[in-house]
């Protein structure tokens, strides 16, 4: 692989002490997922990000007591640019070029999408940040992973969970979950495995776009998916 584009959640940010709620941004864990970003530029590959932001807004209990779900939406849009800023500093720091794009421009802070200029950018060996999901409220930010990777005529969609790849159950509570080396888009759907929402697949399907659905916090992961290891688990056609 060539360029993939990443899938971070807000959540794979977050710090993982109970006492933090599962919110905010821990440095340790921001250091060590630029590291992989790090090694794969270095080796080559064109990466771009799209981040989520789960871990400074989830508008899920507000709406049930009653917020409108647009206006839920779009503090959940504003939560992933927050995320991109964040990002985009330590990437900086690291000595990478980097930028950063927003669904929702917000002149100032951050320069609104363009599919060319993100292209141009990864073709100099940018790092690519997409931030604000579609810019649309009723789309998750894996639907606008799978839009933006298409988009950008990516080789994949690498989406980073908390386990190894794609199981039959949860694997944290099911020790009897069976785990999958390969999918096709309609066994992920037919299964309801849960791996991205039903439009990111079916997006994924239409356009032939590979998943491969990995463990982020092993160490090298990334690199070695672009070098065609197997790791994790990954949603093919057939």
């Amino acid at each position: 692989m060539r360029r993939v584009l990443l899938k971070l959640s807000g959540e794979a940010l977050a710090p993982t002490a109970s006492d933090a709620g599962g919110f905010g941004i821990d440095p340790e864990i921001l250091e060590g997922l630029a590291s992989e970003m790090s090694s794969l530029v270095v080796a080559g590959g064109q990466l771009a990000v799209v981040l989520g932001g789960g871990n400074l807004f989830r508008g899920a209990a507000l709406q049930a007591a009653g917020m409108d779900r647009v206006t839920g939406d779009h503090m959940g849009m504003l939560a992933t640019i927050m995320n991109g800023l964040a990002v985009r500093d330590l990437l900086t720091r690291r000595g990478l070029a980097v930028s950063l794009f927003s669904a929702l421009p917000v002149p100032g802070v951050v320069q609104g999408y363009s599919r060319d200029a993100a292209v141009a950018a990864l073709e100099t060996g940018q790092v690519v940040l997409f931030v604000a999901g579609t810019g649309n409220p009723f789309f998750t930010t894996d639907t606008a992973a799978c839009l933006r990777a298409i988009e950008i005529d990516a080789d994949a969609v690498l989406k980073a969970t908390k386990v190894d790849g794609v199981y039959s159950a949860d694997p944290l509570k099911d020790p009897r979950a069976k785990r999958f080396e390969q999918l096709t888009y309609d066994e992920t759907l037919s299964a309801q495995l849960g791996v991205m929402d039903l439009t990111a697949i079916c997006l994924c399907r239409d356009h032939d776009m590979p998943v491969v659905v990995f463990d982020m916090h092993t160490k090298g992961a990334l690199t070695a998916i672009i070098n065609g290891d197997k790791v994790g688990t990954r949603i093919v056609a057939r």
